[in-house]
Formats: structure tokens, C-alpha cells, sequence
């Protein structure tokens, strides 16, 4: 079965593992979901990820990205909410002068651009702009 929109169906696995409070989840590889996972990592939204190779003799026939999810002490999860803002339907562009804050700088906004893909304060630091993909809280 092939995905249309690879990030959201990403997003929406990793969203409702927290809501459902699972330690993990696994979730498809593509090379834009491997740089929003890393980006993930390195806001500590999440303890960690590992990428998983295609294994047809363990039955595991596509690439997979495996995240270890994060909770405070008493269960309360790290990532509040995550949403995707471009779409295929309808991209969304900004630029570096118009980089959104989220949560007043507490969550982070995700873009790809020409420097790859980045959050917030790197594109602004960078004075560039590009596809807004998603926002994390």
C-alpha cells in the first residue's frame, strides 16, 4: 500500500502514540521523515530513534524508523502536539522575515529549505526561508 503524504501519515503515527501512551513507535522511512525525526531528537521532543533495514527474511520489506518517546516523571508526554501545515494540496512558503513563533518560542516550527531541512531559530539565524512543514509543541 503506498502513502500519498509520507510526513503526515508520520506525524499522525507519532501523534497518537503519545495519545495512547506507547513507549515506542514505528513509523515508514523517507529521507524528510528522517530529518524531521533528527530535528525531533535534537529539540528533545524524543529519547531517541533507530533506523531498521529491510529484512525480508524477518519479513520487515521497507526501510523503518523506530522512536523511543519521551514522558516526564508522572507519564505526562513530552510532545503536546504536533501539526502539519503544508500540504499537497496547499504548500505553505514563508520567508525568513515572516518564520512563525510557536507557543512564543516554546514549541518549534519545522521547514525545509535550501540549507535543508531546519527549525525555526536555525532559519532565522540563517536569514532564510522556505516550506513550513509542521509545528511541534
Amino acid at each position: 500500500m503506498s502513502v500519498s503524504d509520507p510526513i503526515a501519515d508520520a506525524l499522525t503515527k507519532i501523534r497518537n502514540a503519545y495519545r495512547a501512551a506507547h513507549q515506542s513507535v514505528t513509523i515508514n522511512h523517507c529521507n524528510i521523515v528522517e530529518d524531521i525525526i533528527k530535528l525531533l531528537d535534537g529539540e528533545n521532543f524524543i529519547n531517541g530513534y533507530e533506523l531498521i533495514e529491510r529484512q525480508p527474511e524477518k519479513k520487515i520489506l521497507r526501510k523503518m524508523i523506530r522512536l523511543s518517546l519521551r514522558y516526564t516523571n508522572a507519564g505526562v508526554p513530552i510532545l503536546k502536539g504536533i501539526e502539519r501545515i503544508s500540504k499537497p494540496g496547499r504548500r505553505v512558503y514563508v520567508d525568513s522575515s515572516h518564520i512563525p513563533s510557536v507557543f512564543n518560542n516554546t514549541g518549534c516550527a519545522i521547514l525545509s529549505t535550501s540549507k535543508g531541512v531546519i527549525v525555526d531559530r536555525t532559519a532565522r539565524k540563517l536569514h532564510t526561508g522556505g516550506e513550513y512543514i509542521c509545528k511541534v509543541w
